[in-house]
């Protein structure tokens, strides 16, 4: 095939001439019309076919593409003219390496700006990786840039003829230097970044800290999370410390919802039918006590001096728990005492008895 190719390329060069300059000429020229064809034909052709599909994703890919192309096609072009020239073998090899450079920069930016684009179209999908998210992504691009320019560094190098090796070993030495004077800094790092990708709780959620503090999460951070309690106090914790802690995330399961417990304690010879009724009256009257699941009444224990019983009923949101739990206890307490049910409390009976 490179024969043919060659055989061809020498046919064609044949109609310009002898003079290796004007052969170089046309080559670029060449490769310069083909490359703006091919420009015409993403622009075009190409980005006809993609405005009939369902996403803009490749609307915008083939924006970026096509630059990368053109500059690519007319490099191509450059080369193959200075092979024309026969310039001296120090000059050409030098030409050679600039012209892989320029090149390599070009697709680097286009990598770094498609991965980009693709990262906004997946974080913007329904059933999306749970650790792809709009409030992820800038962390997941510049994580997605510091490995392509990366590898464009080592090929860099590897087209120069530097020697990567010791560049390597210095760079272990120096991130082993710097890992160790900012190991707690890395950990919250490395942590935040489990976090983002786990999951175990997203902003707004409500939980609950192993130091008993409960509130809403407002920001995870790369270091920290901070979390605000229901008294407006917000409370930072790293993430070091955090992804190693048990936390109770009161928004996670199937739904947000949550049941709260009312306990009721009641004297010895209550009618405790009634009392059942009473409960569950209060807590279907309330507006903030969902129809599904419904409430319910346990009777759960013969204390020592009540029946013990427990009114069970969902919330919408966790936030919600202080306020509903304040109404029904209102609640409840006062048709109690319209309905003659006693609450009982601790009492204690003192014999006197004389001593002669």
């Amino acid at each position: 095939m490179s024969e043919q190719i060659q055989s061809f390329l020498r046919r064609a060069l044949a109609l310009v001439g002898d003079d290796p300059r004007l052969q170089a000429l046309a080559i670029l020229v060449a490769f310069v019309v083909l490359a703006k064809i091919a420009d015409l034909l993403i622009t075009r052709v190409v980005k006809l076919w993609a405005r009939r599909t369902d996403t803009n994703l490749d609307d915008r890919l083939i924006a970026l593409l096509h630059r990368p192309l053109f500059i690519s096609l007319v490099l191509v072009g450059l080369w193959l003219a200075t092979t024309r020239l026969a310039l001296d073998p120090t000059y050409e090899k030098l030409l050679l390496r600039l012209i892989k450079t320029l090149a390599l920069v070009v697709w680097l930016l286009f990598v770094s700006r498609a991965g980009r684009e693709v990262l906004k179209a997946l974080s913007r999908l329904e059933g999306r990786l749970r650790f792809i998210e709009p409030r992820t992504v800038a962390l997941l691009d510049n994580t997605l840039k510091v490995v392509v320019w990366g590898a464009g560094i080592y090929f860099f190098c590897l087209s120069w003829e530097i020697d990567v090796g010791g560049m390597l070993v210095t760079g272990g030495v120096l991130g082993l230097v710097l890992g160790l004077a900012a190991k707690d800094t890395l950990a919250n790092l490395f942590a935040g970044v489990f976090i983002l990708a786990d999951a175990p709780y997203k902003v707004g959620d409500f939980v609950n800290l192993d130091s008993g503090e409960r509130g809403e999460v407002t920001q995870i951070g790369l270091r920290s999370t901070r979390i605000l309690t229901r008294d407006d106090i917000e409370v930072t914790v790293p993430n070091s410390v955090i992804a190693n802690a048990k936390i109770i995330n009161e928004s996670g399961g199937p739904w947000e919802k949550e049941r709260i417990r009312l306990k009721v304690g009641v004297a010895y010879g209550s009618d405790i039918d009634r009392v059942r009724e009473i409960l569950m009256a209060t807590a279907l009257a309330h507006p903030m006590i969902v129809e599904s699941p419904e409430p319910r009444v346990r009777f759960r224990a013969l204390g020592d001096s009540s029946l013990d019983f427990e009114l069970l009923g969902w919330i919408e949101e966790p936030v919600l728990r202080g306020r509903v739990l304040d109404a029904l206890y209102t609640e409840v307490y006062k048709r109690f005492q319209s309905e003659g049910v006693e609450i009982p409390y601790p009492k204690r009976d003192v014999y006197l008895h004389k001593v002669e």
